[in-house]
Formats: C-alpha cells, structure tokens, sequence
C-alpha cells in the first residue's frame, strides 16, 4: 500500500513488527468510477502506531476482526514500537499518523507535539519495584533505579519519590528502554524500576520475592492516568475527515470492548501473539469506558480535569514551563462529532 506521506527512516529503526491488519484493498476497492453503485468506496491509507500491550492494541485487533476500519473508509498498516515518545517523533516526520501513547508522554500533546484525537482508558499498571530487602520508598535513597525515560513508568517513580518527600536526585536513575529494565531487573543489575504490567509478570517469572513499593492507585485523589490515541497537529489540522473516520471505527472498537472483553483478550492475545492468561491479566489494570460514558465525560470537563493533572504533574517535574489548556490539543469536539 502506498502512502501519502513520505516515508523517512524512523520507521525501519523503531518498529518491531509491522502488520498489514486490514490486507482488504483489493482491485475492487478503487471506488466506483465504473458505475457500480454497490462497488466499496476508495479506502483511505493509514499508518498507525500502537504498543504490544492490551492498552495499547485491544482495539486495533477489534477493529481489525469486526472490519471496523474498511466499514469507516479506511485502510491501515499497523507499526508497533515500545513507547509513546517514539510514536510522538514518527508523527513528527510523517512517518506514522497516528499513535498510541501512555500518561508518561502526555506532555508531548501538551507541548504542541501531538493531539489527543480519542482517549482511550484509564491505567492502573504502572509500579515501583524493587529487590528483596528494599521495603520503602524511603530505601532507595542512593540506589539504583531504572526507568524508561519519558514513560509512565518514569512517571510513578517521580510521583512516589515526591510523596516521600525524596526526588530524583535522590537515587541514581538509570535510563532504559523497558526491555532492557526487565533484564536488568531480573539479573539484579538494578535495585528497582519504575515500569508496568505486563512487563512485571514476565519479571516476577524471574524474581518472585520482588517487592511493590508504590502503584497508580496511591496518587488516585490527585492524579488519573488516561491513555490515548494521538496524531500530529497538521495531519488534523489538514486531514479532518480522515480523523473523524479513525475515531469513528476506534469508538466502534472501544464499544465493542467494552461489551465483549473475553473475546476482546483473545483477539489482543492473538495480535500480539502472547498467552490469552497474560493479556487478562493485563487487562485487569485498565478502566474501560464507552463511548457513550467518555462523550459525557468530555462534555463535563472531566476528560480536562485529568489532563490538568498530567499538567500539573510534568510542570512540577520540569516537562512543561507552565500548564497548558487542554482545549488546545485533545479534539473533544472530534471525537464527539464523529459518534454522531
């Protein structure tokens, strides 16, 4: 499939994987110059970015499955990567349009970087850890803590050293892409990590005796942990029936989900080609909402009550210079206009 955005060599340096989910255009598929009325519309191209993790993929594998994508006019080729800022800077190039991100990399949207075109749950996955014999946030002043940077991994540790009156200066971070945190982890190269199920599961495969010393839930009254699907701010901008199309087929996806998670799991399970016990277990950290549920949520000012969170948060950790409107870069009006 062609694409109409110039390709450059981010792509080919990040992704893992990349699958051809929709393969459904076909000759018949170029729209219906020759008369005929029933012939499929011309299906518009797609490439987008996802993470190999319930969060980040459930709803790309429903849409492929439920033909969610070719029902709303599009066509998508799929590129996996293992973190959001990864997917932030394909955006940039053009290489991707769009892509999935975690709360750890919302202040790339908030920076101008990106727009929040759908958000899609809820995360409660994310932890400290940390070896055997380390009891407390308090005991890793001076140890050794890994973290892939950027990430809401980063992200729990900044705010449970905080709530310990500690910061990060008070250990020693070590950056890491999260593969290489579980390795190091579970050859006891670091003293802890801020990282994420599933990634702990396969840790605790390795290292059973770890402790949890903090996770989402115990910064609850202060902060929400969205997760989302972004694009580029131009690509909206200038393609704004195309992204009315993706948010389309993704509320499509996410309602699908919501009333359907056995099934869901399986087809996240075979995507990602993992074991259906692992992606259940990684779905029990997320909050589903239907569309219907996050229409109401934008339209009451909750959807921006969470992002100023995320706002006050990367103010406070030196991301952001000063909080930024959420209204400026999550399309709430998009996403809402596209479930009508």
């Amino acid at each position: 499939m062609t694409h109409a955005f110039a390709r450059r060599g981010i792509v080919a340096a990040v992704a893992v994987v990349a699958l051809a989910l929709t393969g459904c255009a076909s000759d018949s598929a170029g729209g219906k110059e020759g008369g005929d009325a029933s012939a499929p519309e011309e299906l518009t191209p797609v490439n987008f970015g996802y993470i190999a993790d319930f969060n980040g993929a459930s709803l790309l594998a429903v849409a492929e499955d439920q033909g969610l994508w070719e029902e709303h006019g599009i066509e998508v080729t799929t590129s996996v990567f293992t973190n959001g800022p990864l997917q932030i800077q394909a955006l940039g190039t053009g290489d991707l349009d769009f892509g999935y991100i975690g709360p750890g990399a919302m202040w790339l949207p908030a920076s101008g970087e990106a727009k929040i075109v759908s958000i899609n749950t809820l995360g409660s996955a994310d932890r400290v850890i940390a070896q055997a014999g380390i009891e407390s946030i308090e005991d890793l002043k001076g140890k050794k803590v890994a973290v892939p940077e950027g990430t809401s991994g980063d992200m729990i540790l900044n705010l449970a050293l905080e709530s310990a009156g500690m910061s990060i200066n008070d250990v020693e971070k070590v950056a890491m892409d999260p593969s290489t945190v579980v390795a190091a982890f579970a050859s006891k190269q670091v003293d802890a990590a801020g990282i994420w199920y599933p990634l702990i599961n396969t840790i605790e495969e390795q290292v059973p005796d770890l402790n949890i010393l903090a996770e989402n839930d115990d910064f609850a009254e202060t902060v929400s942990f969205p997760t989302a699907f972004v694009s580029a701010p131009t690509f909206v901008d200038e393609n704004e029936e195309t992204v009315s199309k993706v948010i389309a087929a993704l509320r499509d996806a996410n309602d699908f989900r919501a009333e359907n998670m056995d099934e869901t799991v399986k087809l996240t399970a075979a995507m990602l080609k993992l074991e259906e016990a692992s992606v259940e277990a990684d779905s029990k950290n997320v909050k589903i909402m239907t569309s219907a549920e996050l229409d109401e949520l934008t339209e009451d000012g909750s959807v921006a009550g969470w992002l100023e969170g995320m706002n006050s948060y990367f103010v406070g950790a030196g991301k952001l210079p000063e909080p930024v409107d959420p209204a400026t870069y999550y399309t709430g009006d998009l996403y809402i206009g596209a479930g009508k």
